[in-house]
């Protein structure tokens, strides 16, 4: 009789195995690289009982090609609006979210949600996770010692203008690898309609970066960009205001002098946003609606502005930012600034062929 007690005591354990690693919720993120505060993870995981699993890519071309394929795997997705949300939300690819379960989606500002709405009629797709411009990150240092005169008042002049890149090209130079988020601002800069599909003008805008092409040290993805910066490997970069603005932090901290700033360009900065989607066949999208409400949270969303140094679009969340965040300027631009920033639409597939074929010329060079 004992053995047989004995012989079930042992059994239990393996036999309850399998069903609590059966029940154990699981919740499958893709991000943007160094774009959550990794304790927001761990306090969701904590308070829920899911787990996560978190993934990261470093452009909008790698995450269109994952869902496209479909069956992706993930629950979460973070598309920017314009073109990759918009594409995604045509094409069938996201399914919409359940509000019932985001009570906190009453958090979210309606100036910036509306902003959104002409790419998601009713927001009914997305929710912003955070947002930001594209501009010019410059090395201060390096770049008055090679040129005590250079313009860093003329937004984009100081890398687009050939004679000022090949003036500044020891010091390294760099372009993000996005042709959604560089071609518009190449084309604003150029005088032409950011959303331009005339064959002409995107000839211009290839010329103009074929020009700067030869000065150019790297065309790197975003975490890539990121470092460079912060080490100081580059002097300026056409990239993302909170890569810059992450990497100065970094670079303060490390002590070696490198000093980067953040330049917008002054007719009208590139302004984007990027969207908490669930993708159509997203295996526990009932998770996926508790993340989001859960990140909608203002003091959740201040913690991620307060990491990362991009702005949120909860304003709840602003008073809880760290001060030295939530009074620089170029993490929450002035309103003035705001006015007169783009939203690019969504290029018709013919410009999107163009703008592709473009881009592949100007990153082999030819």
């Amino acid at each position: 009789m004992h053995r047989f007690v004995l012989l079930a005591c042992l059994l239990l354990p393996a036999l309850l195995l399998p069903r609590a690693a059966a029940a154990e919720t699981v919740l499958n993120v893709y991000n943007w690289s160094d774009y959550i505060d990794p304790a927001v993870i761990a306090r969701f995981e904590a308070q829920t009982g899911i787990r996560i699993r978190y993934d990261v890519y470093d452009s909008l071309e790698t995450l269109e090609g994952k869902l496209s394929a479909g069956r992706s795997g993930y629950d979460i997705v973070v598309p920017t609006s314009e073109p990759t949300f918009a594409r995604l939300v045509r094409a069938g690819a996201l399914q919409p979210l359940d509000r019932a379960r985001i009570p906190n989606w009453r958090n979210l500002d309606p100036a910036l949600m509306q902003r959104v709405a002409a790419t998601d009629p009713g927001n009914r797709f997305g929710a912003i996770y955070l947002w930001g411009t594209v501009g010019l990150g410059v090395r201060l240092d390096r770049v008055r010692a090679l040129w005590p005169e250079a313009p860093l008042t003329g937004g984009l002049d100081l890398l687009l203008k050939p004679e000022n890149a090949a003036r500044l090209a020891s010091c390294g130079l760099a372009v993000i690898d996005s042709a959604t988020d560089v071609l518009p601002s190449v084309l604003a800069w150029l005088g032409k309609d950011p959303n331009s599909a005339d064959p002409a003008d995107l000839r211009a805008a290839e010329q103009a970066l074929l020009a700067i092409r030869p000065h150019l040290r790297a065309i790197p993805g975003s975490g890539a960009m990121l470092d460079m910066l912060a080490s100081g490997e580059i002097c300026a970069a056409l990239t993302y205001s909170g890569d810059v603005i992450q990497a100065a932090a970094r670079a303060r901290e490390a002590g070696k002098g490198v000093e980067l700033r953040y330049l917008v360009p002054p007719g009208g900065a590139h302004l984007w946003f990027d969207m908490l989607a669930v993708p159509a066949d997203a295996p526990n999208p009932a998770a996926a609606f508790a993340f989001i409400d859960f990140l909608l949270q203002p003091e959740i969303m201040a913690a991620i502005t307060s990491k990362v140094r991009y702005p949120n679009a909860v304003p709840a969340s602003r008073p809880l930012v760290a001060e030295a965040v939530r009074e620089d300027p170029n993490v929450y631009p002035p309103e003035a600034a705001l006015a007169h920033a783009f939203v690019p639409g969504t290029p018709a597939q013919g410009a999107e062929r163009l703008r592709s074929r473009l881009w592949n010329r100007f990153r082999t060079g030819r």
